[in-house]
């Protein structure tokens, strides 16, 4: 099988950006270096002085299967994934039926196999019954818990608090967290329903899923997590007040040591803001709720100062038909994947952060919270998941989402970088226009 050389290159990795070529072998990086040559039948690539760098690890997808496959499925949703430079995703639990027990999980896996086009993990979840499940999960069979501390579907939400203390207390894997009150939720609902009917407007939504939610719901959290010394990872993060509950620094210190509870925020929180609605409406919607332009601007320098740690995608398609129902029964989510890296290297454009933190956030950070093996870096003999960056603009049309839903909340939004190419596992997935070859995913493994 002959190499893949890729040359001029501006590579971005750990806290660098470095000129040099980078040699493909097999599914691995085999050299990283200035000048190295081309041999008999190597595939060359010109990078012509563009950015390289590690594929996205994107730790918050809802790709809907099994059970909602009329919204999504693995295959249309990696290959959207693969399509924005995202080349490894862990998926949420919340499907029909939600992934409460081993066997479940394992399905899941098997419906990924060979067809899906990125890496994958799958999260356990948590429910209020099914805490011997949760004490049995194998490390080293799913990057974490999930923990719906928040409204959610079916039996996934966990209200009991001697369930929650004991699942903060015996997980053997890391706990990720949705954290939203709903008590307080379904009490302002109830008066918004009062005034409007079904038909609430959707500039109501940060209201009716309120900061106050967040804030309550994220502290509960955070104590339990500080009770049992449990590895904690709070997802989207959608105000500013919940910022100062987080330690400030890099997520692995100088000793060596890792924050053992970390935060994660969301491309739509850099992007959209509540001003957004009047335009946008229920194509916004999402829980927790697109809040304030004040909340966008303290989240973007919270990302650049160390504050929140993983950026990520919450991708959570739905049908445009859904989308278009009266508020209450609209459903919270939006599709992400494909745009997610150009609308964050957007925010590299305007000057919120380098692309070196950029890459920290999305593929070094998710693979050193969840212990990904030999991923989420340049680095010789780990795989070649890689994405090469083109400074060119371009505008998304609705004729160029590949995710099953069909639209996107970046519709007629110009970007000024485009995803060149997207290689996993050493292979192009991407080259700029369209998909290449067969799914080549594989399942992540966790060093654990």
């Amino acid at each position: 099988m002959s190499d893949t050389l890729i040359i001029n290159a501006r590579l971005v990795n750990e806290g660098r950006e470095f000129e040099g070529d980078l040699r493909i072998r097999g599914d691995r990086i085999a050299a990283i270096g200035s000048g190295l040559s081309a041999r008999d039948g190597d595939t060359v690539v010109d990078a012509a002085g563009r950015r390289l760098l590690p594929g996205m690890i994107d730790d918050q997808v809802h790709f809907r299967e099994p059970g909602m496959e009329h919204k999504a499925d693995i295959a249309t949703e990696s290959a959207a994934a693969v399509a924005g430079g995202l080349t490894s995703f862990m998926d949420m639990p919340n499907t029909s039926p939600p992934t409460l027990n081993r066997d479940a999980l394992e399905d899941k896996y098997a419906r990924a196999a060979g067809r899906a086009r990125a890496n994958h993990g799958f999260y356990f979840g948590a429910s209020n019954d099914n805490l011997e499940d949760v004490r049995g999960i194998d490390p080293k069979a799913t990057p974490g818990l999930k923990v719906f501390m928040g409204a959610s579907t079916g039996n996934m939400l966990v209200d009991n608090p001697d369930t929650l203390d004991g699942i903060f207390r015996d997980t053997p894997v890391p706990i990720i967290t949705h954290c939203e009150d709903t008590p307080m939720i379904d009490a302002i609902l109830a008066e918004y329903r009062a005034k409007y009917g079904d038909d609430i407007p959707a500039q109501c939504h940060p209201d009716i899923r309120s900061r106050e939610a967040c804030i309550k719901s994220t502290r509960l959290a955070l104590e339990l997590a500080r009770r049992h010394d449990t590895r904690l990872h709070v997802l989207h993060i959608s105000t500013a007040d919940e910022l100062a509950l987080f330690e400030r620094g890099p997520l692995v210190r100088a000793d060596g040591s890792r924050k053992r509870i970390t935060a994660e925020t969301c491309i739509h929180f850099l992007r959209f803001d509540r001003s957004d609605y009047a335009r946008l409406g229920h194509q916004i919607k999402c829980n927790p709720a697109i809040k304030d332009a004040s909340d966008r601007a303290a989240l973007l320098k919270a990302l650049a100062e160390d504050v929140i740690d993983v950026l990520a995608t919450d991708h959570a398609p739905h049908t445009w038909e859904e989308k278009h129902n009266p508020y209450v029964r609209a459903p919270s989510g939006l599709p992400l994947v494909q745009y997610a890296l150009t609308a964050a290297l957007e925010c590299v454009h305007e000057g919120h952060f380098t692309t070196a933190q950029l890459v920290q956030k999305f593929a070094h950070a998710p693979a050193q919270l969840f212990d990904v093996k030999e991923r989420g870096y340049l680095r010789e003999g780990h795989f070649a998941d890689l994405v090469l960056v083109d400074d060119t603009p371009f505008t998304v049309q609705r004729g160029d989402v590949l995710s099953k839903c069909g639209w996107s909340p970046f519709e007629g939004t110009t970007f000024r970088s485009r995803i060149a190419s997207t290689w996993v596992n050493g292979s192009l997935a991407w080259d700029g226009e369209k998909l290449v070859g067969p799914p080549r995913g594989q399942r992540l493994e966790f060093n654990r």
